[in-house]
């Protein structure tokens, strides 16, 4: 019982380790977060782990390590992530001038398409599952106590330890919305300060992920 409790834990610190960093997935939730509130927030967070569920599936079949060992297609890849990037900032900047309105069925499938469109084209999202993925995904066992007293073991390839990493990244997605919409009832400035702010991560990643490509294409 400990040694499943502890896999899924580690799961849920693998699916944090990927979901949680600063960068333009969670420029995204936050825009729509803080400009449509929790709900479109946690649809654009959907997206992105949808990608996620893509990807695992992918790196199951072992497709993720043929693109990246495949120049050209990682090339083209990143370039249609930073074009994307690009044209959400733009997108972005328009909207931080925009009022919050109610939360709209139709508003919260336009940020889960421009989520899931900006992960599923994102070369780092593979660069994680061929280092941190593989851990998830390999078969075995490890003590996290090997240097202490006792034993502490984590099973990973398993189904506890993948529970626990998308238990991980659904825990982001409805904690981070929440708490950009708390913060944006308490001051009303909150909300375009964000925005703005998203807009910029997402430019400056696109304006990276067009260099990017242009040098591994050439």
């Amino acid at each position: 019982m400990l040694e499943m409790l502890v896999s899924a834990l580690a799961g849920v610190v693998l699916g944090l380790s990927l979901a949680a960093p600063p960068g333009p997935m969670n420029a995204v939730i936050a825009e729509e977060s803080v400009l449509r509130g929790w709900r479109s927030g946690f649809s654009a967070g959907l997206g992105a782990m949808t990608a996620d569920a893509c990807f695992f599936v992918l790196a199951l079949a072992g497709v993720v390590a043929v693109v990246q060992d495949a120049p050209l297609v990682r090339g083209i890849m990143i370039g249609v992530g930073g074009l994307l990037m690009l044209y959400f900032a733009y997108g972005t900047a328009e909207d931080a001038t925009a009022t919050f309105t109610a939360e709209d069925v139709d508003e919260d499938a336009k940020g889960f398409r421009k989520a899931f469109a900006l992960a599923i084209t994102n070369p780092y999202q593979i660069i994680w599952w061929l280092t941190a993925g593989v851990g998830l995904l390999d078969p075995g066992e490890f003590d996290v106590l090997s240097d202490l007293p006792g034993n502490l073991v984590v099973t990973t390839g398993g189904p506890i330890i993948v529970l626990g990493f998308f238990a991980g990244i659904a825990l982001w997605i409805s904690g981070f919305p929440a708490a950009l919409v708390a913060a944006r009832n308490r001051v009303d400035s909150f909300a375009p300060v964000v925005a703005y702010l998203s807009a910029g991560v997402l430019a400056i990643a696109g304006v990276s992920f067009v260099y990017d490509s242009v040098t591994t294409l050439m």
